[in-house]
């Protein structure tokens, strides 16, 4: 076969492909014994037909038609290998461009290719900082409100109160029916929809409605709400009075941190830190991959965004989904259809998210990372753990073994996924603090420290 390759500035590529008559000779004779073999054709068994006997009986431009799918489906994947090409996925005939000599175009999406620049270079200073003792204190009556005592109490709200509420609002994000939530004096961090929200419910009775307008800033975390004003009607529904434990050792048994206070506070305080840390590490590695970005160059076709698009789409079903909505009603409450919505919303957020992916398997192949057994096993146990303490019975997965084995299969390539991007993410925080050590030389460290001699007081080194 002649190849002719001819790269498309929407990162496909066009294989002109000339074949060989007599090749396409045996293909057609290939078509012809199919074509009768399903047919009748009188005074011959199925298949046995001669091959004159067939085009008289069919026509050649059946038989050649059939000839050009037999041709496609043997020899397209020798292709794509003769022409050198890495598809990123399935390509499509173009046109047949003549019968006499055959030749054809086809066309071939190009799997994403990413160059990142000088991303040795890249640098970012890493500057979370423990949290201050006030943020304990705030976690630590966080605690006391989940083993606090409620009664109903028939009054307006006030500060102290734990209520009930039901939010309502063309914002699906924002649609709760039976909210719970505390009504604090101080603004909270972690307060949701949005700091200060409680504040807004003093006063309300049980059964009484406010509407509130809430302006959420352009870097909200939550894509949805991103620069957006949303009016959200509150109705209260249930109002409790408050009477917190003390905190004392009995909170601590209570809570499973031990038996004292102070081990609870330690425990408290090592999950404030925790908490503090994934928050700050979640936004460094979002504006350190940006500044990679910002220096790479990555192609791929608009397929890939597609792809990616679907993932996303089925990730806010799946979500819509734990409040009894499709995603048919969610384009009716946000007034759109769901090729809009796709296109202005699921594609930008598809394609950040494709790019930080591809940057990641980029630096996982330039850095040559690895898994290694013993952090992938501790990876699975915690997350085989986490399922099980969230009440997965395991002898109990539809499917028996079969189906056991899949979900041991799902966890294990998850696990392995979530270490690999974060032995990427290490490496890239390590370049831009400039700490970067190559995987080679780290390994090598390693080993010398496992190794290294141990001598007794008298000079000698001990087996």
């Amino acid at each position: 076969m002649k190849i002719e390759k001819q790269i498309q500035e929407d990162h496909t590529i066009k294989l002109i492909v000339e074949v060989e008559p007599e090749k396409m000779i045996a293909y057609k004779r290939r078509a012809a014994t199919k074509i009768a073999s399903r047919g009748n054709i009188p005074g011959f068994r199925p298949g046995k037909a001669p091959y004159e006997v067939v085009i008289r009986t069919y026509g050649e431009g059946a038989i050649t038609e059939q000839a050009v799918d037999l041709f496609i489906d043997t020899e397209y994947s020798n292709i794509l290998k003769e022409a050198e090409i890495n598809p990123g996925a399935a390509g499509s005939l173009e046109t047949i461009d003549s019968l006499e000599p055959p030749k054809f175009t086809f066309k071939v999406p190009l799997a994403p290719e990413v160059d990142l620049g000088n991303y040795h270079a890249v640098r970012l200073p890493y500057e979370w900082k423990v949290p201050e003792q006030k943020e304990v204190d705030a976690a630590l009556e966080d605690l006391r409100q989940m083993y606090a005592t409620t009664e109903t109490v028939d009054r307006a709200i006030e500060f102290g109160d734990y209520v009930l509420v039901d939010l309502k609002s063309e914002t699906t994000e924002l649609n709760r029916t039976g909210f719970a939530t505390f009504v604090r004096k101080e603004d909270r961090d972690t307060e949701w929809p949005y700091n200060g929200f409680a504040k807004e419910l003093v006063g309300l009775k049980a059964g009484e409605s406010k509407t509130i307008n809430h302006k959420f800033p352009k870097d909200w975390e939550v894509e949805e709400l991103k620069g957006k004003s949303v009016e959200i009607e509150v109705t209260a529904r249930t109002v409790r009075g408050v009477t917190l434990p003390d905190l004392d050792d009995e909170l601590a048994k209570m809570a499973g941190a031990g038996d004292t206070l102070e081990s609870l506070m330690e425990a408290v305080k090592k999950d404030v830190e925790k908490r503090s840390q994934a928050d700050y590490d979640d936004k460094y590695f979002v504006e350190l991959i940006e500044k990679i970005k910002a220096g790479a160059t990555i192609k791929y076709h608009q397929h890939t965004v597609e792809h990616e698009g679907e993932h996303v789409l089925s990730d806010l079903s799946n979500r819509l989904a734990q409040n009894n909505l499709d995603l048919e009603a969610y384009f009716k409450l946000r007034n759109t259809t769901r090729e809009k919505f796709i296109e202005d919303e699921v594609h930008p957020v598809a394609k950040k998210r494709l790019e930080r992916g591809l940057i990641l398997d980029e630096i996982v192949l330039r850095e040559k990372i690895q898994l290694d057994n013993e952090t992938l096993d501790a990876e699975y146990n915690t997350t085989i753990n986490n399922l099980v303490q969230q009440g997965l019975d395991l002898n109990k997965v539809r499917g028996g073994r079969k189906g056991q084995k899949q979900l041991s299969q799902a966890i294990a390539t998850e696990s392995a996924s979530r270490v690999i991007t974060r032995k990427a993410l290490e490496m890239i925080k390590s370049i831009a603090i400039g700490e970067y050590k190559p995987v080679e030389e780290t390994k090598e460290e390693e080993m010398k420290e496992e190794f290294t001699p141990v001598e007794d007081g008298q000079g000698k080194v001990l087996e």
